[in-house]
Order: C-alpha cells, then structure tokens, then sequence
C-alpha cells in the first residue's frame, strides 16, 4: 500500500480524534500522507486531544501550511489516492460545496474534486440546518462521501478507542483501505 498517497485535512469541529486516528492508522500501513490543517483544526486537535501542532505534523509524512496555496496537493497534477477531511466543519463543507478555496484544506479537497478522486468528509455537527443538508446534497450528487461522525454501537464499543477505531476504519474502507481494525458486522 505504500504507493498511496492520501490527503488529510482536519477542521474545526469537534472530534478532532478521529484525524488523529486516521493518520495513525495510515502511518501503520505505511501508506504516505499529506496533511493541512485550519486554523480551528489546531485549537480543536490542541483542546480535544492535548497535541500541539508539531506532535500532530510528525504524524504524517508531509505537512503543509493552510495558507500555502502553491504546496504540491493544491495542482491536479499532483496524483493522490483521495482525500479525507476529519472532522469537517460545516464552515468548511460550506466552502467546498461552493466552489471557495480560501485555504489550503478547500483548496485541496476542491483539486480533489475536480479530478475525480475520492473526497471523504467526514462531518460533524448537530443538529443541522436546512443549510448543512443542502449542501451535503449537493457534495453526495457530485459522488463526494457525507460519512457524519456518528458512530454505530452494534458492535458493543468497550471504550472510546474502540469507537475511533470503527469510525477511523469506515472512513478508510471509502478510500479503499480495507484493513480490519474494527469489528465489522457479522
């Protein structure tokens, strides 16, 4: 799998463990990644998770500023396996359904878009407004996975870990990673 490369976002919005997650995993499988994070994305990932940007940067295998509009994932020419954005504020789904490339992070998933990779969001708020649907409609017509973090609890989670673990493999499993680090349904 080292020949994928995909590209991580992580937003403002609550659930900041589950970018952790996903870039712990992806390190695991030695897949490369590419990480930009907003600037809610740090306090979040600083607030939820006790990580200071530097600790969550060596989690991945290049990072780029959000405010650097000419990094390598910014060009369609760049070729990338897909990207996810975990968690994706509706300020940032907002953007990317739009068209606004006002950071690296939209940016990035708009470049995702256009060529026709596989775009992950993985969105978190509650409740939502007619605004957050519409434009989740508009992301899911175009093929863009809506993946809400909600976690399922069919599999009788015996702890936070256990529901990172589920939530961080169901957004993987839309990438195409099918590595069995949760328990699935049977």
């Amino acid at each position: 799998m080292r020949d994928m490369k995909i590209v991580v976002g992580i937003t403002g919005g609550s659930c900041a463990i589950y970018g952790v997650g996903i870039l712990k995993v992806l390190k695991d499988l030695n897949i490369e990644t590419h990480l930009t994070v907003s600037t809610m994305g740090e306090y979040v990932v600083e607030h939820e998770c006790g990580m200071k940007l530097d600790e969550l940067k060596e989690l991945a295998d290049f990072y780029y500023d959000k405010k650097d509009l000419a990094a390598v994932i910014s060009s369609g020419s760049f070729r990338t396996d897909g990207m996810i954005i975990a968690p994706c504020s509706m300020k940032t789904l907002g953007a990317v359904a739009n068209g606004i490339s006002d950071n690296l992070v939209t940016r990035a998933a708009d470049v995702t878009i256009k060529e026709g990779r596989k775009l992950v969001l993985m969105t978190r708020e509650t409740p939502l407004s007619v605004i957050h649907l519409e434009n989740m409609l508009k992301l899911a017509k175009i093929g863009v996975t809506i993946l809400p973090a909600s976690p399922g609890f069919y599999n009788h989670p015996e702890g936070l870990g256990d529901i990172v673990k589920t939530m961080v493999g169901r957004a993987l499993d839309q990438l195409g990673i099918h590595e069995e680090i949760y328990k699935r349904w049977s």
